[in-house]
């Protein structure tokens, strides 16, 4: 199942983290530091030419609030050494921070039109995640990921992420019985899910343009039927994404070393933390005032 890059997982060394849980049922690896050597995927996705489109939704008071320090957090620590376009979504394209990139690293700005419920950003970027790739990024790039803007980057998070089809476990839930994880149980949802095998975290996802597509039609599909039924999923796009991922087994997951909260405090299997929620402000920043 692991198509593209089975030659360099052939290095993974699953054994040498005995302290977490390294490979699914499935056989898709699950990265953690210690595991790979990270010359070389730098060095095969470089022969493969891989180039990555990096999606972000910086809306209202977001943008203000955390644009700036993702994009130059990720200059410091994403993907370096490969071609990497952001392609920004804002409300205000004339607030967005200017941001000195490296080599073969662009950003692009769009409009997109601010709902007045952050849920319906939230679910409404599927839609606009899809379009961009069908118009865009299927003729430029070879993988696409996801993020959510209010995070900073603060260790290496490279080439060893990428795959076919790429999912984060949540950092809040992956210690906890899966009687705790909080999938939507409502059954009147398209999202609607009695058990699954991890939790995972929408604020990060991706894969190969092909997939991430898949998967923002399948959300968007579901977020839409539900509305017709006046239905809305728990936690909304996530719901979706967590049913998507449950029906069609991701290829690769990304430990929560790759989106952590230091509110959670010590672990000792975080040795390394990669990208980092930035303090929420949810009063301020979910209003239109």
């Amino acid at each position: 199942m692991l198509s593209m890059d089975n030659l360099v997982d052939a290095t993974l060394s699953l054994q040498s983290r005995g302290d977490v849980q390294t490979c699914t049922t499935w056989k898709a690896p699950i990265i953690w530091e210690g595991m790979f050597e990270a010359y070389l995927y730098d060095k095969a996705h470089k022969r493969k030419k891989s180039s990555v489109a990096v999606t972000v939704f910086a809306v209202g008071k977001y943008l203000e609030a955390y644009l700036e320090t993702f994009l130059y957090s990720s200059e410091q620590h994403f993907m370096l050494g490969l071609p990497v376009t952001y392609y920004v979504f804002t409300d205000m394209p004339e607030k967005v921070p200017h941001i000195v990139l490296g080599p073969k690293r662009h950003l692009k700005i769009l409009s997109v039109h601010r709902h007045s419920r952050w849920q319906d950003i939230s679910m409404m970027r599927m839609k606009t995640i899809s379009d961009i790739i069908q118009t865009e990024i299927r003729y430029n790039f070879t993988h696409v990921f996801c993020f959510d803007v209010d995070q900073k980057f603060t260790g290496r998070f490279g080439s060893e992420a990428l795959g076919d089809s790429v999912a984060l476990i949540h950092a809040y839930y992956y210690r906890l019985p899966k009687s705790m994880y909080t999938y939507d149980r409502n059954p009147n949802s398209k999202a609607y899910m009695e058990t699954g095998d991890f939790y995972y975290h929408a604020a990060v996802f991706g894969g190969t343009w092909k997939n991430v597509k898949a998967v923002t039609d399948a959300c968007y599909k579901g977020i839409m039927e539900d509305k017709e039924n006046n239905v809305e999923a728990l936690w909304h796009d996530e719901s979706h994404l967590n049913k998507y991922f449950w029906l069609n087994k991701p290829s690769r997951l990304l430990s929560p070393e790759y989106c952590w909260d230091d509110s959670i405090g010590y672990r000792t299997d975080i040795r390394v933390k990669r990208l980092l929620w930035a303090p929420k402000d949810y009063e301020n920043l979910r209003t239109n005032n």
